[in-house]
């Protein structure tokens, strides 16, 4: 590994030390299903986050509720001392990728076979601090 390589690998893994975030791979759900419950989260308060998730009747938004819980865990690790409740934290980036595709076959009529692709998906979430935007401007 070069230099300066090395040198951009340490500045990242510093930059992630204060970032607070989770990540969830190969949920075994469609990206696209995923995504439509992750557009209604996007830049919202967390408490709101956490509020829409619950009654959102899928269950591809279970499996967000508990990636948010697990954000707001380690937002709070990282940053002890700090209340929650006055940070006023929000999502501010999520994104959904696609994961591995298991392909399986379905018998089809005259012998032949259709591919059935089961998709997953990888999410991952960051929280931001209205505290820490104002310090940053």
């Amino acid at each position: 590994m070069g230099a300066r390589k090395r040198l951009r690998a340490e500045a990242n893994k510093e930059a992630k030390k204060t970032k607070a975030f989770a990540s969830l791979r190969n949920c075994p759900t469609s990206p696209r299903k995923m995504r439509l419950i992750v557009d209604n989260i996007r830049g919202i308060d967390v408490n709101k986050a956490l509020g829409i998730l619950k009654y959102t009747g899928n269950t591809s938004a279970r499996t967000l509720e508990k990636l948010l819980m697990s954000a707001i865990s380690n937002w709070q690790q990282k940053n002890e001392g700090v209340r929650l409740e006055d940070s006023r934290l929000f999502v501010k980036e999520i994104s959904v990728d696609g994961g591995r595709v298991l392909k399986r076959l379905r018998p089809a009529p005259q012998g032949r076979g259709y591919r059935i692709r089961k998709r997953s998906n990888h999410v991952t979430i960051l929280l931001g601090s209205i505290n820490d935007n104002q310090k940053e401007n």
